[in-house]
Formats: structure tokens, sequence, C-alpha cells
């Protein structure tokens, strides 16, 4: 069974910088995509970035482009996020996913991925 678990959210002050973590277990990933989304209350869930696990093909969100990347430790079975000028608006939960690789468009619907971690919390204070 698939299990995807978030840790590095916490509390930080605007300008500052954070890196999440995703340890993905369960099964193989060389064919997945994983991704991370976030989500704040009342809204949907916003795609952020992907990439692909076999390989080192990525995909940002313009909307945090320039400031957050993805990569991968496959010896650690781990996708980071890292996050550099937060933002207020930044705040939210932030969510690690994993579907498998479906054709060769990126998946950025919530729908579109079949597992997910329990969410971790950023605040970023002004």
């Amino acid at each position: 069974q698939v299990q995807l678990v978030e840790s590095g959210g916490g509390l930080v002050q605007a300008g500052g910088s954070l890196r999440l973590s995703c340890a993905a277990s369960g099964r193989t990933f060389s064919n997945y995509v994983i991704g991370w989304f976030r989500q704040t209350p009342g809204k949907e869930r916003e795609f952020l970035a992907a990439i692909n696990w076999s390989g080192v093909t990525t995909v940002t969100s313009d909307s945090v482009k320039g400031r957050f990347t993805i990569s991968r430790d496959n010896n650690k079975n781990t996708v980071y996020l890292q996050m550099n000028s937060l933002k207020p608006e930044d705040t939210a939960v932030y969510y690690c996913t994993a579907t498998p690789r479906r054709g060769l468009r990126w998946p950025r619907a919530p729908d579109e991925y079949d597992y997910w971690g329990q969410g971790t919390q950023v605040t970023v204070s002004s």
C-alpha cells in the first residue's frame, strides 16, 4: 500500500525558506509522478510542482516558479519541495501526492492523483 508522509512544515517569517519532504513507501515508484499541492480553507487544492520519479523532468506552476523547486532523492525514496522567498499568501496545508504516469501530459488536477499524504502546515508570518 502506498504511503506518503510529509514533513518540514512550520512557522517562518516572510522572506524565509522551508524545505518540505515527502517520504514515499509501499511500492516501486519508477513509473510514477510525485506532486505537491497546497490548500487553504474554502479553496480548491492548488497544483505547485511535480516530478517524474524515473527521470529528472519536472514541472512547476507559474504561480511559484522561481521560488519553489521540486527534487528527489531516489536512495531515500523522498521528494522535496524547496520553498524560498516565502510570502504570507503561501500559508496553507501542503500535500504530497502520487500517481502512475499516464501519457505525456503532466497531471495538474487533484483528481488525477491516486495517493495523498496527510499534509503539513506551512505558516508564513508578515
